[in-house]
């Protein structure tokens, strides 16, 4: 047991486990790019369910909206995190106006991820909270005075508190990114398969599987879109949720245009032609607004990594002279 504490507490052997887990999760990154297809797949099933629940929903407005055996159409979740959400009420004490839009934006659709929400940013506070305290007070006692071990619970109880809505940013910041790349060779698709006399909702189903190799995401929100035109009531609704669930301005345009083309009936090969070029120029922008920011970007490190470097070439031999000078002239 010592031994093992011994391990724990030395600094070094902290920085090693640092870096294994750097280095795994390098290799995990790198590795993630060779299992596209089975992402894919899962993404496409999922909206597949999501398409059938569509359908089924369209029947029953059809039928009159007769109940029976199987009426529920919505995705359930039965697990242990929905039982504590709901017996602590976290829904309401944790009220957030914006999560079911931002579990939306970060790819995650029904109550599953929303439960899971609610239940790690109860539970992750006090975890923090625990692994701290037990760090500071049983396994490595640096001698800190009271207050300053408040101070750092209290830290870590704030950590652990914005830690889940850290992680759904930076997924949100990921998936657009993904889509956003992808989104104006969709739209030269888009309108090939357009002018090809090819209706909108097959052209975005087509649109939707040559895309996939490029970005998953985008294939399975176009996926979502055909499937929403098939059978929402009004097909603004379509337009309008994948504006939301992408919130990226350019797609918002696209999305406002196609909406006029189909109220207005003008051309939308004219409107898809246009919003591409927008989109191209958009993407053009951000890369040279990245470019732009590079220069400053580099000041620390260059600070950091190249001037000690240079001093050290430079001043090396003049200090090496000037030893030899004075122990030849000692």
């Amino acid at each position: 047991m010592n031994g093992f504490m011994h391990f724990i507490t030395d600094i070094q052997n902290l920085l090693s486990i640092g870096v294994g887990v750097a280095v795994f999760a390098s290799v995990l990154t790198l590795l993630s790019a060779y299992t596209g297809g089975a992402t894919l797949g899962k993404r496409m099933q999922a909206v597949a369910e999501r398409r059938e629940e569509l359908r089924r929903k369209s029947r029953q407005a059809m039928n009159g909206g007769a109940g029976g055996a199987g009426a529920s159409l919505r995705h359930s979740d039965e697990g242990f995190k929905k039982r504590v959400v709901e017996r602590l009420n976290l829904s309401k004490l944790l009220e957030d106006p914006k999560v079911a839009e931002n579990m939306a934006q970060a790819g995650w659709r029904g109550p599953k991820p929303l439960n899971a929400f609610y239940f790690f940013r109860f539970s992750m506070p006090f975890l923090f909270l625990g692994l701290v305290a037990f760090y500071l007070l049983v396994i490595n006692d640096f001698g800190q005075p009271p207050t300053m071990i408040l101070a750092i619970c209290g830290a870590a109880f704030a950590a652990g508190f914005y830690a889940p809505n850290i992680y759904v940013q930076n997924r949100i910041a990921a998936r657009r990114q993904s889509i956003v790349a992808a989104f104006p060779d969709s739209l030269d698709l888009l309108l090939i398969c357009v002018e090809s006399g090819m209706s909108i909702e097959a052209a975005i189903q087509k649109v939707s599987q040559e895309v996939g190799s490029q970005s998953i995401e985008l294939a399975e929100e176009l996926s979502l879109l055909s499937a929403e035109l098939s059978y929402l009531p009004e097909r603004r609704m379509a337009y309008d949720g994948m504006a939301k669930r992408t919130n990226h301005p350019g797609i918002k345009a696209v999305a406002t245009a196609m909406t006029q083309a189909e109220t207005y009936g003008t051309p939308l090969g004219s409107a898809l032609r246009v919003m591409a070029k927008e989109n191209r120029d958009l993407r053009l922008a951000a890369a040279e607004k990245k470019a732009a920011a590079l220069p400053a970007k580099l000041t620390v490190p260059m600070i950091l990594f190249f001037l000690p470097v240079l001093f050290v070439v430079i001043l090396g031999p003049a200090i090496i002279n000037i030893q030899d000078m004075m122990k030849n002239g000692g």
